[in-house]
């Protein structure tokens, strides 16, 4: 029983002394105790332990070197993707230069840019762990070398699509001169088609026609000289008939769309698009988008009330308030879209007008003359449309056309009040339009435009109006006996 111990400590020992076996042990003789077990020392190497280390070096190493063979077969590919996109640039530019020789050298940025430039900043975050994790001097000079060259392609690439963005915009400019000269062209060509189906243009001031006919494209001026943000205004010529003014406003609200405070005044349309020579008035009394101008005064709502204030412009002096009696107030009834437009002024070729609603009409809308000087109400129609369904509305020739929206991009003038004769009908004239919401309508009877303040740009519109229908003679108007 005593040899057991013995024989176990031989067989476990046996492989490390086996013939042809790495003698990594030798055998030294052992003694027996007194009870019988055997003792016996067991030199090892001490080059064991750094052999498994070298092995273990060697495996991560060489899945290093196969990683950085991957990445930089990536970077060939990626290399000659760029190469051919180098030629597509120039040849879309010679075909550019070709079509127009003044026009500058442009470069078209394309989705596989974006992913070279995702899987490039990957390749570099991947070369940077491979260097921290590498422990190996050969193979970390390699890493150095692939994380150095990822990142020069990755500026390289930074650059084309700098430059490519640059002359994108540049791009992007021209293609909006051309667009600009096309929608004239456009309008030149509805204008001429419009006078000769309406016969000869009407002088200024002129009601000689046969009612509104068409709206021609929207033309956009510019921006309001106040921003963006200040999307709620109004804005026109003097409308006085017959007048050789050509007095220009724009009066934006502040960026609540309620308060009336500020206004410009330009004295030719060409000072009005360079925002030149102009004069700027303080106000601060005003309520709403309702505004007009008629022989150099303007008239507007009253803050907070439902009276009619008068300014003179030549001195910005507020010369009368006067209330319009039954007229609500304070938005409650304003248009559908357009808050705070309870009272709605409005000139044309038969003189100042005010749009507005009362508790007795049950929010219908309100048409009444107004005495420009005195601010007394001459006379008062009432219509059949419900003030906060229509978008708008706008006066010409003592004609009341209200608009409604069919779309963010479109209106309809679907309702005529002839106040001459007392008379109303439907009709469908179309009217596109940039933005969303016409905040302000006023109509010019001196160039039969309609100057509109869209979402803060000033916008306006030609006019086409029928031709006056013949007279029938006695003879024609009665049958013969």
């Amino acid at each position: 029983m005593q040899q057991v111990p013995a024989l176990l400590t031989t067989l476990l020992l046996l492989p490390l002394v086996l013939q042809g076996q790495p003698q990594v042990a030798r055998l030294v003789p052992g003694t027996v105790d007194k009870d019988g077990l055997c003792h016996c020392v067991v030199y090892l190497s001490n080059n064991l332990i750094p052999l498994k280390e070298w092995e273990q070096l060697r495996h991560t190493a060489q899945e290093l070197l196969d990683k950085y063979e991957q990445e930089l077969s990536r970077v060939s590919e990626h290399s000659r993707a760029l190469e051919d996109y180098d030629d597509q640039i120039l040849e879309m530019n010679g075909a550019l230069k070709s079509r127009n020789p003044a026009a500058p050298a442009v470069s078209y940025e394309s989705p596989a840019f974006n992913l070279l430039r995702l899987e490039l900043e990957g390749a570099q975050e991947l070369a940077a762990q491979l260097t921290a994790k590498g422990r190996i001097s050969a193979a970390r000079d390699l890493l150095y070398q692939l994380q150095s060259q990822v990142a020069n392609a990755s500026l390289t690439l930074k650059s084309l699509a700098d430059s490519d963005q640059r002359s994108f915009h540049a791009l992007r400019q021209e293609v909006g001169v051309l667009e600009s000269r096309l929608s004239e062209c456009e309008r030149e060509k509805e204008q001429k088609e419009a006078s000769r189906d309406s016969g000869p243009p009407l002088p200024p001031g002129s009601c000689a026609h046969g009612g509104l006919q068409k709206v021609s494209r929207p033309l956009v001026v510019q921006l309001n000289w106040r921003g963006f943000s200040y999307k709620a205004g109004a804005w026109g010529r003097d409308s006085a008939p017959n007048s050789s003014s050509s007095l220009y406003w724009v009066a934006p609200l502040r960026t609540d769309g309620r308060y009336f405070d500020l206004y410009r005044l330009h004295r030719s349309y060409d000072d009005l698009v360079l925002q030149k020579n102009y004069e700027q008035w303080k106000m601060g009394y005003g309520d709403g988008s309702g505004n007009t101008v008629y022989k150099n005064f303007m008239y507007f709502n009253y803050y907070g009330t439902s009276e009619i204030a008068k300014v003179d412009l030549s001195s910005n002096i507020l010369v009368l308030r006067r209330p319009l009696p039954g007229a609500t107030f304070n938005n409650r009834f304003s248009y559908a879209g357009v808050p705070w437009k309870d009272l709605d002024f409005a000139s044309d070729e038969k003189g100042l007008w005010v749009l507005y609603a009362t508790e007795e009409s049950k929010g219908n809308l309100v048409v009444s003359r107004l005495n420009p000087s005195t601010l007394d109400v001459e006379e008062t129609w009432r219509t059949s449309q419900y003030k906060p369904a229509l978008s708008g509305a706008f006066m010409a020739c003592g004609v009341l056309y209200a608009l409604r929206s069919l779309s963010t991009r479109q209106e309809e003038i679907f309702y005529a009040f002839d106040t001459t004769t007392g008379q109303e009908h439907h009709l469908s004239i179309l009217l596109d339009k940039m933005l969303e919401t016409l905040q302000g309508i006023n109509y010019c009877p001196t160039d039969h435009k309609l100057y509109v303040y869209n979402d803060g740009y000033l916008v306006n519109y030609d006019l086409s109006f029928l031709p006056t229908p013949p007279t029938k003679s006695p003879s024609e108007a009665s049958p013969p006996p």
